[in-house]
């Protein structure tokens, strides 16, 4: 065996990072701590599971760690968890206080009733190896709707996140593909949970439901539909499916809200067919926040996925 083909062994240790130098990245402290590794050998250790730090396991090779940390390294870890797994990537952004992830469209957010399984929260916390509390819940996207998720690692950063949701101060945009043409403008209604008929949407009545604003961008043409960016000003459950839809443009994949009218409220219906779609063509594109400890202003972005990709490129053609 050359010595290019030769690999390093490691053994289980601890130690601390080192202090008087900042926050360090994670792989960096522990090559340093291995003299011969590889930088591959040692992201490899990190994101199959077997480095921890105070006591957390921590699969974010690039995560920065406060000097004075407990870094331990233990080989026996298993290389793959049983049951699923978020995607690789998905954690776009770990530190002590906060997570931003990129959901998969697909899964729920948080656990509907007691029996669901293979939530957001579940899988994100057994990323991090966080066992012993579940995530702080700051806000939710559909089932069906892919793209960024912020969640908070101690109560005192989901106090503040949710308080700049309340006050409207976080940055959300939104892509999506719409049934017919649609040009820039901005939807407002009063949305309320039961319309009638079982279902959300608007009312006209002045003293219900809450106010809820959806800023709608034209973005492309496409046959039969518009690719367009939604800015929200208010973030209610189902905002942005239910205001296109009593506008005449349901999305692309809407099941829920394309197909009835509210109870009262007039909705237009615009003539055109419906499009078949894998899923919701509904991505969360763009988060944007203040840092709820160090208050530094932060913004996330992630690419449409494939599916939406696939479905942009048939209604070009």
């Amino acid at each position: 065996m050359t010595a290019s083909e030769q690999r390093f062994i490691f053994k289980d240790r601890s130690f601390a990072a080192v202090e008087g130098r900042g926050a360090q990245p994670l792989d960096r402290l522990l090559r340093e701590q291995h003299e011969g590794a590889s930088w591959a050998e040692v992201r490899r250790l990190i994101e199959t599971g077997k480095v921890s730090v105070d006591g957390n396991v921590q699969r974010e090779t690039a995560t920065r760690v406060a000097g004075g940390a407990q870094i331990e390294l233990r080989m026996a870890t298993a290389r793959h968890r049983v049951g699923p797994r978020l995607p690789v990537g998905a954690l776009v952004h770990v530190d002590a206080h906060v997570v931003v992830v990129q959901k998969p469209a697909g899964i729920s957010t948080v656990p509907y009733d007691e029996n669901e399984t293979g939530t957001l929260d579940e899988l994100v916390r057994a990323e991090l190896g966080r066992k012993e509390a579940p995530l702080g819940i700051v806000h939710r996207i559909d089932k069906e709707t892919s793209g960024l998720v912020l969640f908070a690692r101690s109560l005192a950063a989901k106090l503040d996140l949710k308080n700049q949701f309340r006050v409207h101060s976080v940055r959300r945009r939104y892509r999506a593909i719409v049934h017919g043409s649609v040009k820039d403008r901005t939807i407002f209604s009063r949305l309320v949970q039961d319309r009638g008929d079982g279902r959300r949407g608007s009312t006209n009545n002045p003293t219900l439901g809450r106010e809820s604003i959806t800023h709608v961008f034209f973005r492309e043409a496409l046959k039969g539909a518009t690719f367009i960016e939604c800015r929200l000003e208010t973030g209610r459950t189902h905002q942005i499916r239910i205001h296109l839809s009593e506008a005449g443009h349901p999305l692309v994949g809407e099941r829920v809200y394309a197909k009835t009218t509210p109870s009262g409220v007039p909705q237009r219906h615009d003539s055109h067919p419906t499009i078949a779609a894998p899923r919701l063509m509904l991505h969360a594109l763009q988060l944007g926040f203040r840092h709820p400890v160090t208050n530094v202003e932060l913004d996330f972005e992630q690419p449409l996925p494939d599916d939406m990709l696939e479905v942009l490129a048939k209604l070009r053609g």
